[in-house]
Parts: C-alpha cells; sequence; structure tokens
C-alpha cells in the first residue's frame, strides 16, 4: 500500500526520507535537489549559516523541510539530531539516508531490484553504500574497499556521533546490515579540486585548534589521503549507469565548478587573524597565499605571510611524498623522530 500519490506516481509503503546538513553550497545545491527528490518521498535539509544563497533556495522549494541550525560551532552529532528528530516526526515507516549535498544516489538505484527490497527490510536495519569518490575528468572513482553506513530503517533508536566525522545514522550494537552492491552513493567533492584542498585545510586548522589531542603529524596524515593517488586496486572506472538517468533528466553534474573563495578559506583566515599564523606553523595550509584570501575577502590585516622555517616546509614536502608509503621501515622511523621532536 502506498503513502499517497506525489505528481502521480505511488509511493512506496514507507517514507524515504533525505536527510543533509548544508552550510554554503550554492555550487551544487539546485542539482542536489533536483536528484534526490527523483527517489527521496521527503528532504529534510538543515541550513547553518550559508550566506551564499542556498538558504534563500532552499526557503524557495515547497517540497523541502527546511531546518535552521543556529548553532555558532561546528557540531555534527548536533546536527545530525537536529535532522533525525525533524524527520522522525514524519508519520509512517521511514527509511531515513543521509547524504551530503555534494552526494547523490546512482540514479540505477530505479531499475534495481536493491530498492525495492528496502520496503521488507526490518527497523533498524542499517544500509550500507559503496562511496564512489568521482575524480577530476569523470572518468575515474576512488572506491574505498569498504562500506559506508549512510541509512537506517527507522525503529527510533538514538544516534550518537562525535563532533566531526562521526556517523551519520543510528547504528545500534548488533543491528542487522544491508549492504548494497549495485546501488552506489557519488561523490562530488573530488570534481572540483581546489575546492577540495579548501575544505581540506580548514579541517586541519579546525582540529589543530578543537582536538588537542591530535599532533601535526596525525592531522597531515588524516587530511593528504589524497596525496600520491590512491592504490590501483581502490581506483575504479566510472560506470554510465551512475549518471546517465540524471543526464537524461537535464541534471548535469558534469558542469560542477567551485565558488571563487570558500567558507572554508574564510574561515581559516578568521583562525589565522584570530590565533596569529605562527600557532599554525607546523599545518601545511601555507600553498594558499593568505594576504590573497584576506584583500578577497575586504579584511585589512597584515602579518600573514607563511611562518614555516626552512625545516619545517622539508618535513612538509617529505610527509607529502611518503603518503603512500606509510609502512615502510624508514617511513616510520622518520615519523618516530617527529613524534620525538613535538611533530
Amino acid at each position: 500500500m502506498a503513502l499517497n500519490d506525489h505528481a502521480g506516481i505511488a509511493l512506496p509503503r514507507q517514507r524515504r526520507i533525505c536527510i543533509t546538513p548544508v552550510r554554503n553550497e550554492a555550487w551544487i545545491i539546485d542539482r542536489f535537489l533536483a536528484a534526490s527528490r527523483r527517489w527521496a518521498t521527503d528532504l529534510v535539509v538543515a541550513d547553518q549559516g550559508s550566506t551564499d544563497g542556498t538558504l534563500q533556495r532552499l526557503a524557495a522549494n515547497s517540497d523541502v523541510t527546511l531546518v535552521i541550525n543556529d548553532s555558532d560551532t561546528y557540531d555534527e552529532h548536533h546536527r545530525q539530531r537536529m535532522l533525525i528528530d525533524r524527520a522522525r516526526q514524519m508519520s509512517g515507516r521511514r527509511v531515513l539516508i543521509a547524504l551530503d549535498a555534494d552526494e547523490a544516489l546512482s540514479a540505477n538505484y530505479e531499475t534495481s531490484e536493491e530498492w525495492r527490497q528496502l520496503d521488507s527490510l526490518e527497523p533498524g536495519t542499517v544500509l550500507r553504500f559503496r562511496w564512489v569518490n568521482i575524480l577530476p575528468g569523470f572518468v575515474q572513482a576512488w572506491i574505498p574497499p569498504h562500506h559506508v553506513a549512510l541509512g537506517f530503517v527507522d525503529d527510533g533508536a538514538p544516534h550518537t556521533s562525535r563532533r566531526i566525522h562521526g556517523p551519520r545514522v543510528p547504528q545500534p550494537s548488533g543491528s542487522p546490515t544491508f549492504d548494497f552492491q549495485e546501488i552506489v552513493v557519488l561523490h562530488f567533492q573530488y570534481v572540483a579540486w581546489e575546492r577540495m584542498i579548501s575544505k581540506q585545510r580548514w579541517y586541519q586548522a579546525w582540529e589543530h585548534i578543537n582536538s588537542q589531542q591530535k599532533r601535526p603529524l596525525q592531522i597531515f596524515r588524516d587530511y593528504h589521503h589524497m596525496c600520491g593517488g590512491w592504490n590501483n586496486d581502490e581506483l575504479h572506472a566510472m560506470s554510465p549507469e551512475w549518471l546517465d538517468g540524471y543526464t537524461r533528466d537535464g541534471i548535469n553534474f558534469r558542469t560542477l565548478s567551485s565558488e571563487p573563495l570558500t567558507w572554508w578559506d574564510r574561515e581559516v583566515l578568521e583562525m589565522l587573524i584570530h590565533y596569529g599564523p605562527a600557532h599554525f606553523r607546523k599545518l601545511d595550509i601555507w600553498d594558499k597565499d593568505w594576504r590573497d584570501v584576506a584583500e578577497r575577502a575586504a579584511r585589512h590585516v597584515s602579518g600573514l605571510s607563511d611562518p614555516r622555517t626552512l625545516i619545517e616546509r622539508s618535513i612538509h614536502r617529505l610527509l607529502k611524498a611518503s603518503q603512500r608509503s606509510r609502512s615502510n621501515a624508514a617511513v616510520r622511523a622518520f615519523e618516530h623522530c617527529l613524534r620525538l621532536v613535538g611533530w
């Protein structure tokens, strides 16, 4: 039995709710909404302080349930709780699928038997997908070997997470899992390469300030996974069926382009101004000319030059060159020495 009719099409027996946090996603938000509304019965989006028109675009779409996240801090646990709590106000059986704005279900969901199996999964089932990180040119994708939990057949279980890099959906101990093989989650972060690098710089600076247990070496390793490429067994050709359905409907992800100045660069600039550049000298964020960022952001400040010594710059170069060889004995010895001197 369908929930109701939407544009003349009978919906499945349960709600399929897309829950998404956003902040300054004007570069992709229209395409994200167009792709998501093809499969979702409901769209729940939490905006946190967007200043680029994202909020206005969301508000203009009557089929979007808009949640305002007015927190002034970055907290993934808080925002996911907001999204899940709002979705749970919707009646009926619910499947929660948690996507970021730079993600989409692969277009082959509509012809896949896996999609129809959702109706028969028991409440409490965790849904896991292959995470297809599309690389520039849309020819190849980096696909980690493990499935990622991005959905949940809702049974009201509490959601526990972390401030950063936490799980998006509840995963109670002992829960059954359903691993999708045909339907994947497409991630478009890497197609706008410089935008992605901007995000990694922000992560480094944020962790340096907020995660005191993380030392500069670990921060470097965590946020330079793209350096030197990926293992060959994790690189795969793009399957045409993942995007063709969207392209036929005029949803063109291939023409994505970044904004000129990202909000991440603006926030890192404010961190540099507040704490001083020397506080971040062991972070590899100095490929950006922060004086130029300040000028473009109309922040009239001085003293934003690269504070690193020649040795610190050399360490960053060596770390980048050894990113793919971390199991090598010489690299491990090098890292040990770095830790002894405060890295």
